[in-house]
């Protein structure tokens, strides 16, 4: 019956996530938005670390981590995010609730796993005020708002091809559409100008993972992972329109479409380069692990030439993380904390994205615990994350935000028949 309860509630939690924005931050002005976070909540609160896998849960960042599942699995996850965004004279507090994956991945012989799963891949949710002052002295003011987000679906395999060696690829289908307006007024001047712009993308990348773990001194392991995300090969088709508005009451006096076939703009390509990760680290299964992962891609290679932003320029990107986890006593037949999974990691990631000559970087202290359900091998794993991205130089706007991540892990034990001899 709990079990029950808790499977109807997180339903309708993302439900509701689903029904708002996937992001508030103006950061998601620029791109392609705001890349989501990929991983489990079990993999998010050790730094965001991608190298380890079990038995029972789905790693969602390395498919070479499906050839360790010996039981069906189910899992799913959201997030709440408290924002306090400011600048150099004035903040703002704001949240926002998402729905962050939903997956299943199962063995389907000795040592070989499949998965398949939905998640976002990246979000646009801003809006923007610029006031400033014309050569007549009028007031001008620009007004943006942005919308939107690409999803993503995957399908997912993994295998030992010889023992403490596991490789695995992901195939990643990408789609979604992303909205932009700004609207402009002068004092004193009856009517405004609007540009509003749309892209329609879709596209495709892979994952692929080689993972080597050799048991040392036979009770540790040692864990070494290489990880490519290929180059996300991405068709935006745009459409744009302009004209005035009325002031007085909002509605639109004359608009028209822009030829983007005249400028190649109708539609573009956008490629986000390939990122490569190398991880290392060490535990005793089932009672403490911790490792370290470094992640690097040339972002700078990256271009949004239909949106015509200028004052932002993209270099190489990339993320340190330090993360681990530690059971007290996982085979405790009294004491419910004793079983409990305790995670924690740090994440810094160099965003390659430069806004007004000013650096985008952000940092986050991440911790969280994953709590045993009865005596099945199901969890609920809760997580949480301090952290800070942006600056307040260069008339920017910091990010400073609090964030809360639920996940359920499911197995095939729980939808078993009890059987009577």
């Amino acid at each position: 019956m709990v079990k029950k309860l808790l499977i109807a509630i997180f339903c309708v939690m993302a439900h509701n996530a689903f029904a708002q924005k996937g992001t508030i931050s103006p950061y998601s002005y620029f791109g392609i938005g705001d890349l989501r976070d990929n991983g489990t909540v079990d993999n998010q609160m050790m730094g965001g670390i991608s190298m380890y896998g079990d038995s029972i849960h789905i790693n969602l960042t390395n498919p070479a981590a499906y050839s360790k599942l010996r039981l069906t699995a189910y899992t799913a996850g959201i997030s709440h995010k408290e924002y306090r965004l400011k600048d150099w004279s004035q903040e703002q507090k704001t949240s926002i609730t998402n729905l962050d994956y939903l997956a299943i991945g199962f063995p389907v012989a000795n040592k070989v796993g499949i998965g398949f799963g939905l998640m976002p891949f990246s979000s646009v949710g801003y809006s923007l005020n610029d006031t400033a002052t014309n050569g007549s002295g009028a007031e001008v003011t620009n007004v943006f708002t942005g919308d939107g987000g690409l999803n993503r679906i995957y399908a997912s395999v993994g295998f030992e091809p010889i023992k403490n060696v596991t490789l695995g690829v992901t195939a990643n289908f990408n789609f979604g559409t992303l909205d932009y307006e700004r609207i402009q007024s002068v004092e004193d001047v009856q009517f405004g100008t609007i540009d509003r712009r749309s892209s329609k993308i879709s596209g495709y990348d892979f994952n692929y993972a080689l993972n080597y773990n050799p048991t040392i001194k036979e009770k540790y392991t040692l864990y070494t992972s290489i990880l490519v995300n290929t180059q996300g090969n991405l068709v935006s088709k745009n459409s744009q329109t302009i004209g005035s508005f009325s002031l007085v009451n909002g509605s639109d006096i004359e608009v028209v479409d822009v030829n983007l076939d005249a400028e190649n703009l109708r539609n573009t390509e956008l490629k986000v380069p390939t990122r490569a990760t190398l991880g290392l680290g060490f535990g005793e299964d089932k009672r403490w692990f911790l490792g370290a992962e470094y992640s690097f891609q040339k972002y700078s290679e990256f271009e949004n030439g239909f949106l015509g932003i200028q004052n932002v320029t993209y270099n190489d990107a990339s993320t340190y993380a330090l993360g681990g986890y530690w059971v007290p006593d996982y085979r405790a037949l009294s004491g419910y904390f004793k079983r409990v999974t305790y995670r924690a990691g740090l994440r810094y990631d160099v965003s390659g994205m430069t806004v007004n000559g000013k650096d985008i970087n952000n940092f986050g202290i991440t911790f969280g615990m994953g709590m045993p359900l009865g005596n099945s091998f199901s969890n609920l794993n809760l997580g949480f994350e301090l952290g800070k991205r942006g600056t307040t130089d260069a008339n920017l706007i910091e990010e400073s935000y609090f964030k809360v991540n639920v996940g359920l892990s499911l197995n095939d034990l729980w939808f078993q028949k009890k059987k009577i001899n």
